[in-house]
């Protein structure tokens, strides 16, 4: 029988990028494809994609995507064979993997026994010891006590590493320096854990100095077969989040992979694994990649973000191996018949802004556009004209480019983030081409750290105001305002009759005067000059350069009146100014407004008014797409005003304190 003779049918449980791609291979199998959906993604991409689509609940995760009992439901009324959960959400549930089981439902995933031993860091840690496999020095017991905890980190040595047990994606996961740091890292680890996972346990380990990230896809069968599809190098992270992946990984050799290879699929044995997994590695950067030099840091029971690389050098298809061993098939070949070709890389392009510390940025997309071209691939959930919310992961696009060389790679990623167009939310588009290009990445030794180390060069710091961008609005806005000027004097001349006194065309005898335009300019306001010359209008920005020939400006219009200059991949905000539309907080030049950066939960507020505080302290921590930011003091003062409520949502620019003198 065919995977779709075995499973028909199949309900994704998950949204996004991940529902769209495994959306994608199910109907070229044949597969009846049914979503699931919140509120919040009634418009989606892969809902729009499915066969079938089914409302479970509103925006909120809790109340939705992580609500199985609603999931199951609707795959028994769909009459669902199976139930890919993607990554993140209900992956690695392994109270969810038994549940389908007994509704009599295939969880297309390990089963619920493998997910339980290596789902949890501390118990996947124990288990690789017995198996002999080297671990991160650390404590990885069920002890939780936060005195305990911080005697571990004072044995183990800082830095350490607070990591919740059942996290992922960095949530949960806090370096600590020094031993006054590590209650506020602890209690911060524990929420994140809680609120993305449901869990607030955490083990604490050694930080690796110069740490590299390598990964090693493994697939295993319900016939006992285990194979690993190669390495990935996951090493360019920040804030614990990968951010360019690529296989196989630099500098590794045939010895280092086949004891990494060796180690990954015996722990895969170990639990009788089945499906797509990763077992990640922590090796020293500082010493390269060496056969007794790497330490086992956790398994994810699950497809990863990253797997296009693995199936760019495989040419294997992971989703479609997941279904057929999902319908009880063997894999069909062995370790001998795997082999790579060439190299590929995957940038994770992300609704989010790098020169405000990486914050996640919400908001219509007002245009959305992606390269094509050899060895170029593009995985995305959204379009144009899609908003990015708060609730979610705020990844837009995953952009992957395959080479016959890692320098070819990487040439055409570079290439293909330059002629990616995002308009709209903030994005790292202009960062992650710097990223893809910098020396030091392409040749390396590079590791955990590089993006930190180099955050200045890779123009993830505030940068000036980018006046060919404005330039280029200004006109757009003027052009605007005289055509407006024309449609109103062509309706005055149709009910009043003509008079050349009242025309609007700019005609003049004399040389037309300078024009003053006040902008507003990503929030702050701005004075431009347009001056007509023969050859066309001018713009000049006091105070600023305005330098020719360069880089091509695109414009986006939003709402509003304004338009969005796109610049080397870089968003400016221009419209007219508006002296009516001042923002009465701000005016008061006092900074003493702290505001929410974005739209988000209020989990922590640290003061209360008449409490002086001093510049930098901690006042307030708010909760946005599953990560905590914290909100300081702008200078020394004394808290005039509370504004939130600890619980309450709040929306981006909203005050939560104020401070007076």
């Amino acid at each position: 029988m065919s995977i779709v003779e075995k499973l028909p049918s199949i309900l994704i449980a998950n949204r996004g990028e991940i529902a769209c791609r495994v959306i994608r291979t199910a109907k070229r199998l044949g597969l009846r494809t049914i979503a699931v959906h919140s509120e919040a993604d009634a418009e989606a991409l892969f809902v729009q994609m499915a066969d079938e689509a089914y409302l479970i609940g509103p925006a909120p995760a809790r109340e939705s995507y992580l609500d199985a009992d609603k999931i199951l439901a609707v795959a028994k009324q769909a009459g669902a064979a199976c139930i890919h959960p993607g990554y993140g959400f209900l992956s690695e549930n392994a109270e969810f993997a038994d549940a389908c089981a007994a509704a009599g439902i295939v969880f297309v995933g390990p089963p619920a026994s493998a997910i339980r031993a290596m789902g949890l860091k501390d118990a996947a840690k124990a288990l690789v010891e017995k198996a002999n496999v080297p671990v991160v020095p650390g404590y990885h017991g069920a002890e939780q006590d936060a005195a305990f905890l911080a005697g571990e980190a004072e044995r183990i040595g800082y830095p350490v590493l607070i990591k919740a047990v059942a996290g992922g994606g960095g949530k949960g996961m806090k370096r600590v320096e020094k031993p006054e740091e590590f209650a506020d890292a602890l209690a911060s680890a524990q929420r994140e854990g809680k609120s993305a996972f449901g869990d607030d346990r955490v083990l604490v380990e050694k930080y690796v100095l110069s740490p590299r990230h390598v990964e090693i896809q493994v697939f295993g069968d319900s016939h006992g077969n285990v194979v690993h599809l190669y390495e990935r190098d996951c090493s360019l992270q920040r804030r614990h989040q990968k951010v360019i992946e690529e296989a196989p990984a630099p500098g590794m050799t045939a010895e280092v992979r086949a004891a990494m290879g060796k180690a990954a699929t015996e722990a895969a044995k170990a639990v009788g694994y089945v499906g797509a997994g990763t077992v990640e590695f922590i090796a020293d950067g500082r010493e390269g990649l060496k056969a007794d030099r790497f330490y086992f840091m956790e398994m994810n029971t699950r497809l990863q973000v990253e797997h296009p690389v693995t199936e760019a050098i495989t040419g294997l298809d992971l989703v479609e191996l997941q279904l057929k061993v999902a319908a009880g098939e063997p894999l069909g070949f062995t370790q001998g018949d795997v082999s790579a070709t060439g190299h590929a890389v995957e940038a994770r392009l992300y609704a989010e802004d790098p020169e405000k510390g990486f914050l996640p940025s919400t908001g219509k997309l007002w245009a959305l556009q992606f390269p094509e071209g050899e060895g170029i691939r593009i995985d995305t959930g959204v379009e144009a004209g899609d908003t990015v919310t708060p609730y979610y992961d705020p990844m837009i696009a995953k952009v992957i480019a395959h080479g016959a060389t890692r320098d070819e790679a990487l040439d055409r990623l570079a290439g293909a983030l330059g002629e990616t167009t995002v308009a709209g939310p903030r994005s790292n588009l202009a960062f992650l081409k710097k990223l893809a290009e910098a020396e030091g990445f392409r040749k390396g030794p590079f590791d955990t750290g590089f993006i930190d180390r180099n955050i200045e060069a890779l123009g993830a710091v505030p940068q000036p105001l980018d006046a060919a961008a404005v330039a280029a609005a200004a006109l757009q806005l003027e052009e605007e305002r005289q055509d407006a000027g024309l449609v109103a004097a062509a309706e005055r001349d149709a009910s009043e009759g003509f008079s050349p006194w009242l025309d609007a065309d700019a005609f003049s005898l004399l040389p037309r005067p300078v024009l003053g335009l006040p902008l507003l300019v990503d929030g702050e306001r701005v004075e431009a000059r347009i001056e007509w010359h023969a050859e066309g209008a001018r713009v000049s920005l006091p105070g600023h350069e305005i330098a020719e020939g360069e880089h091509e400006i695109s414009l986006a219009q939003a709402e509003h009146g304004t338009w969005l200059a796109l610049h080397r991949g870089r968003q400016t905000a221009v419209s007219l100014y508006d002296p009516f539309a001042v923002d009465l907080d701000a005016a008061g030049g006092s900074g003493g407004v702290v505001k929410a950066p974005m739209h988000g939960k209020l989990v922590a507020l640290f003061v209360q008014a008449g409490e002086q505080v001093t510049k930098g302290q901690r006042l307030a921590i708010v909760e946005a797409m599953k990560m905590e930011h914290v909100l300081t003091a702008p200078r020394d003062g004394t808290v005039s005003e509370v504004a939130g409520v600890p619980g309450a949502q709040v929306a981006e620019g909203a005050k939560v304190v104020v401070l007076g003198e």
